[in-house]
């Protein structure tokens, strides 16, 4: 077996798991899960027809790349949704459409370590754990960059030591933030792509949630963007990665793709043939619809606006937290520790939401997850509204 399995933590459901065991919450209520970032609203109507009108694609072998008609929608769709410069990205060259962006930030590692160099892969901290996966099993060694209230949540990478930048092969950036709902701006962004010209490596950005945010006049940045704006057309050293699933409510569709430095991705391509799970064709057809559409995006923001809006006028006057620049993620301080807030809640209230410690590691001295909770408003309105009326009550239980 490759010996580098035996470095994966277990995953923080499988940490859930075991916390909740032995509990029997009261049967009064009914459950109400808040620990897993999947969408409940309900998937395009129109995509769905899609999917369900193109199932004679069956019968074919998908490329690897994707249809042209993909990878031309998803271009077009970057070049309106971050005001890229016209001709800047090559449908042929710039862009490849993956199986959702769990595998792809995964494999993406694979690809690009070196590791006979003694690599390194820096990631924020709290983090998505496939960051930390892929490091793993890559050969490299994780560098947890702490994302603080201090400094926004953003990782502060003048933090980082001379000696790590000289092994750092791969920085892995998340805006908006996991857990945190944090996003950096260009500046940020422009930042750390000079710090990948001076250090040479590359910069894996995972912009999954950058479409559920609350103020339809300021969308969250993105790294090409960023890089366009200081005259990096060639988009050298970044690479993004994008999704349907938080977008347009698709998680199952598992739809995604990676788009950047086309030298990095003409090696991921070879990688992938091997590797990688090419979209079916109906899958295509589907996705080429979502990404033409905003419609449907533009409501789902606002079914999370309100959603935000409820719980957070039922739960800050008794917990300490804020409305976060984007996601759907709450990131909470707890008056207890984290497990103990996850397993009395679940015990007492039947709601399950995750601790920040199962998201982090203790890096720098310390876990920066620790006595926080991840609250995930994914569920309809009147549930999330429920959910936060318990845990309200139980707060009053705690004496907070």
């Amino acid at each position: 077996m490759n010996p580098d399995l035996s470095k994966l933590h277990p995953y923080p459901f499988e940490k859930l798991a075991t916390l909740k065991s032995g509990l029997t919450p009261p049967g009064v209520y009914h459950h109400i899960a808040l620990s897993i970032g999947e969408p409940q609203h309900a998937a395009p109507a129109f995509v769905v027809e899609s999917l369900i009108a193109n199932l004679g694609g069956l019968s074919n072998y998908p490329l690897t790349k994707g249809s042209s008609a993909l990878r031309q929608g998803i271009v077009a769709w970057l070049q309106r949704r971050f005001q890229l410069p016209t001709n800047s990205l090559d449908a042929e060259r710039h862009v490849l459409p993956v199986s959702g962006t769990r595998e792809a930030l995964f494999a993406f590692a694979q690809a690009v370590i070196d590791r006979r160099d003694d690599p390194v892969v820096i990631m924020p901290n709290p983090f998505y754990q496939i960051y930390e996966g892929a490091a793993f099993l890559s050969g490299a060694e994780p560098y947890y960059l702490n994302t603080l209230v201090d400094n926004g949540f953003l990782p502060d990478f003048d933090q980082v030591p001379a000696k790590v930048w000289q092994r750092t092969q791969l920085v892995y950036l998340c805006s908006p933030g996991n857990p945190t709902g944090a996003v950096a701006n260009l500046a940020a962004m422009q930042h750390l792509i000079e710090l990948a010209a001076r250090h040479d490596f590359i910069i894996a950005s995972d912009e999954c949630y950058s479409e559920i945010y609350f103020d339809e006049e300021a969308p969250p940045p993105g790294l090409l963007q960023a890089a366009a704006a200081m005259g990096n057309t060639d988009y050298t050293r970044c690479v993004v990665f994008h999704s349907l699933s938080k977008r347009s409510n698709l998680p199952g569709l598992r739809s995604g793709f990676v788009a950047g430095d086309a030298r990095i991705l003409e090696k991921f391509l070879k990688y992938r043939t091997y590797h990688g799970c090419a979209l079916p064709p109906p899958v295509q057809a589907a996705s080429v619809r979502a990404w033409a559409d905003e419609a449907h995006v533009h409501h789902n923001r606002s079914l999370y606006r309100e959603k935000f809006a409820a719980v957070l006028a039922i739960l800050q006057p008794v917990l300490k937290l804020e409305q976060p620049d984007a996601s759907f993620y709450l990131w909470p301080e707890t008056p207890v520790s984290d497990t103990e807030f996850a397993r009395g809640l679940f015990a007492n209230q039947n709601v399950t939401v995750l601790p920040g410690s199962y998201l982090s590691r203790e890096a720098q001295g310390i876990n920066p997850g620790t006595n926080r909770v991840r609250i995930a408003l994914v569920a309809s309105t009147q549930e999330c509204v429920e959910a936060a009326q318990r845990i309200r009550d139980y707060l009053v239980k705690l004496g907070a």
